[in-house]
């Protein structure tokens, strides 16, 4: 089985998915992290350093290791999109969606006919650079998971516009993001911004869509299952590695 069609049954399921965001541009530290056991990994071209052609060679680790790539791109552009499913990303994560249209309109760069105008090729490393039958690339294809970040107020007012876009497979909240639209920078623990998750969280299950969050902890993590959260980001890969060595460097003064 591969890990798009795990990823989805474990989700159909109502089994919860973990995966970091992954900033180093380090093929090895995404190897890491499919041999630790995650589910999937959100490779980060919004706030990360990774051009596309690192980012072939990151999708190259997460296959490996048998992990889910999933690409935050840079923003929502056809581009953006293209190129990183062309490169054999499973999934893109896009970034600051504040509308039904917005939503439509990366749906429609992610899918080829009939869900969508994805520009055509062939000859890329998704389509096995050509060996593969073109009509079982362009089918299996727009199995590509499409994953909408909601971040802001504008994208509150049309959330249930936004979540009644055919295409949709995962709605994630930016939490960093959202408590600075609702004035509150940083603190993602206010209660302003966990009131807004919670209603964000209890929309999406009554349209029926996979609802995500960011965690910087694993009690957040825990407490956002509970609330039905299935789409669970934890940490960062370069927070895991400076919070690991700060706890070995502790052990060690301490022995």
């Amino acid at each position: 089985m591969d890990t798009i069609t795990r990823f989805k049954e474990k989700l159909a399921k109502g089994e919860a998915v973990y995966g970091p965001f992954m900033k180093t541009g380090d093929a090895a530290f995404v190897e890491c992290a499919g041999y630790a056991g995650f589910d999937f990994v959100i490779l980060d071209m919004e706030h990360g350093p990774v051009d596309f052609f690192r980012l072939q060679n990151l999708i190259r680790g997460a296959e490996v290791s048998g992990v889910l790539p999933v690409v935050r791109t840079y923003d929502a552009s056809e581009v953006a999109i293209g190129r990183a499913l062309d490169l054999g990303a499973a999934g893109v994560q896009v970034p600051q969606i504040q509308s039904a249209e917005a939503a439509r309109r990366v749906v429609k760069a992610a899918k080829f006919f009939p869900q969508g105008e994805r520009g055509m090729c062939r000859f890329v490393r998704a389509a096995e650079y050509s060996s593969m039958p073109r009509e079982h690339y362009f089918e299996s294809a727009n199995e590509a998971l499409v994953i909408l970040q909601v971040e802001g107020t504008e994208a509150l007012n049309e959330l249930d516009d936004i979540l009644g876009v055919d295409g949709l497979d995962v709605l994630f909240v930016g939490p960093y993001d959202l408590s600075q639209s609702l004035g509150v920078p940083g603190q993602v623990s206010h209660p302003d911004v966990l009131q807004a998750i919670g209603n964000i969280v209890e929309r999406a299950k009554q349209a029926g869509i996979v609802a995500g969050v960011f965690c910087d902890t694993v009690d957040a993590a825990a407490r956002w299952r509970q609330a039905g959260i299935r789409y669970l980001s934890y940490s960062v890969d370069v927070g895991i590695f400076t919070e690991a060595c700060a706890m070995a460097v502790r052990k060690l003064n301490n022995s």
